[in-house]
């Protein structure tokens, strides 16, 4: 556990995660969609390149697919289960290397980043719930 509010717990959480968490996360999603995407147009290529079309064709639908999900779950992190989606999603990436390898390495990077954007937005969005209890006129007003 990390620090004393459960942030271990809430990574694989259902719930709707914070307004930061969500940001980071789906910055970090969109990013991934982007290299999931040319890493199928790799796998495509590399399909071609030996003959095998009807391969060729699967790795790139395949992988659009792939990448069409992170960007679903970059939208979906607003709702339950967002960020379960997002897990799902990096599971996927690290499945993608039994095709083409170097996709271990995007997901070893992706899944790395989205790890920390989940742990430090959590962390943002408690600062920011405290700042916000401590002085509920915001900046700039009152005084």
């Amino acid at each position: 556990m990390i620090g004393n509010n459960g942030r271990v717990t809430a990574l694989f959480t259902s719930d709707v995660p914070g307004k930061m968490t969500r940001r980071l996360g789906a910055v970090a999603l969109l990013g991934q969609a982007m290299t999931v995407f040319f890493g199928a147009l790799v796998a495509r290529q590399f399909a071609v390149a030996v003959d095998e079309p009807d391969r060729a064709t699967t790795y790139l639908v395949g992988g659009s697919a792939l990448a069409l999900l992170c960007v679903v779950a970059s939208g979906l992190l607003r709702r339950r289960g967002g960020v379960l989606l997002g897990w799902l999603v990096q599971l996927l990436t690290l499945a993608s290397a039994l095709v083409l390898p170097a996709m271990a390495i995007v997901a070893l990077i992706f899944g790395g980043l989205w790890w920390m954007c989940l742990t430090q937005g959590g962390r943002i969005d408690d600062i920011r719930a405290q700042w916000e209890r401590e002085d509920p006129t915001g900046p700039g007003e009152g005084a």
